[in-house]
């Protein structure tokens, strides 16, 4: 049996590796045994099972592989930050990035819950790229994985900014946040699900009585200007996704992050700053804002520019007018393609 015909293990629930164990004829406790390995130990080949008998070891080498993701591409930062782009088994990539903080011990890891992306925010690399497909509950897992056995580091936090709309995947989404909390041991609180604004999708989330955290990719405080730069606003309005959000925190009690991306001369005006403020007056919130990270379209041209440190500086002083927390985001990565998208398109276009 080729190992593209095996079943792949990382990223199984505890459950589904029982059933694997049962249905291979081996005890229900042997399923138990590779969920230690996988998820506790990193096991990269059933070689380094040594609580299993060279039989058993055989048998599941016949039957199985461990590792699900092929490492593509890695670029390391001088900050520390590892992007990763990984080849799924039908030939398509994928990224996913590890981030540390300096004041901090946890790491972080940004995962991709779709191969490119159908929303197309025009100022987002991976919009270039279409829509491929949904990932899978176990592709989503095995990318914190994946990371975990390259880095040889436990991850503590998980955030679904990579590539594609989580909530037009929200099943497979749902899926995986259980299995990394039930198997990889992350908390629902320490995990982040990042959404450009598909309604019924932050309604599905809120009925799954998860404690996780709510991210709004707002970006622009008005209708005029999001649908423009966030053409998926045409369908669901800015008003619109504010009240989703009052409801999903009513839901979970979780405050919202909204994200806002500052585009020089597009989304960084004091006018647009005020209309953000006063947006989320009544919103259980924080606001988080990302200076563009410049991308560059299919015919090299620069689309957005980033703005001054003066003119962010100055968009967050007016933005906490109302007594919201605002921060600037502290970029990770900028030295290497560490923006959704771009190591995916750089690697595909080749050099």
């Amino acid at each position: 049996m080729s190992d593209s015909e095996k079943k792949a293990l990382s990223g199984l629930t505890l459950d589904q590796l029982v059933e694997f164990a049962t249905e291979s004829g081996l005890p229900a406790f042997r399923g138990k045994q590779l969920h230690s390995w996988i998820y506790a130990k990193y096991a990269r080949t059933f070689d380094e099972m040594t609580d299993l008998s060279l039989e058993v070891r055989e048998l599941l080498k016949s039957k199985a592989t461990i590792q699900l993701l092929k490492l593509a591409h890695l670029e390391v930062s001088r900050d520390g930050t590892r992007k990763y782009l990984f080849e799924l088994p039908d030939g398509k990539f994928v990224e996913s990035v590890l981030m540390s903080f300096d004041d901090r011990p946890s790491l972080s890891a940004c995962v991709s819950s779709q191969v490119g992306c159908a929303v197309g925010c025009t100022f987002c690399a991976t919009g270039f790229l279409g829509f491929k497909r949904n990932l899978s509950p176990q592709e989503i897992v095995d990318q914190v994985m994946s990371v975990q056995r390259e880095s040889g580091q436990r991850i503590s936090n998980i955030v679904y900014m990579g590539q594609g709309e989580p909530l037009l995947n929200v099943d497979n989404v749902v899926h995986s946040i259980r299995t990394l909390m039930a198997s990889v041991g992350i908390g629902a609180r320490h995990i982040t699900v990042s959404t450009s604004g598909i309604i019924a999708g932050i309604r599905a989330l809120s009925r799954e009585g998860l404690q996780i955290t709510l991210a709004l990719s707002l970006h622009a405080p008005d209708d005029a200007t999001r649908d423009v730069i966030v053409p998926i606003n045409k369908k669901f309005s800015v008003a619109e996704l504010i009240d989703a959000t009052h409801e999903y925190y009513e839901a979970t009690g979780r405050r919202i992050t909204v994200e806002y991306v500052l585009l020089a001369g597009v989304t960084d005006s004091p006018e647009q700053a005020r209309e953000l403020a006063e947006l989320v007056r009544n919103l259980h919130c924080n606001v988080n804002l990302i200076p563009y990270n410049p991308t560059r379209a299919e015919d090299g041209v620069v689309t957005y520019a980033r703005p001054s440190l003066d003119a962010q500086h100055r968009f967050r002083k007016i933005a906490e007018s109302t007594g919201k927390t605002v921060t600037i985001r502290l970029e990770r990565g900028t030295d290497i393609n560490a923006a959704c998208g771009q190591l995916h398109n750089s690697y595909v276009a080749g050099p």
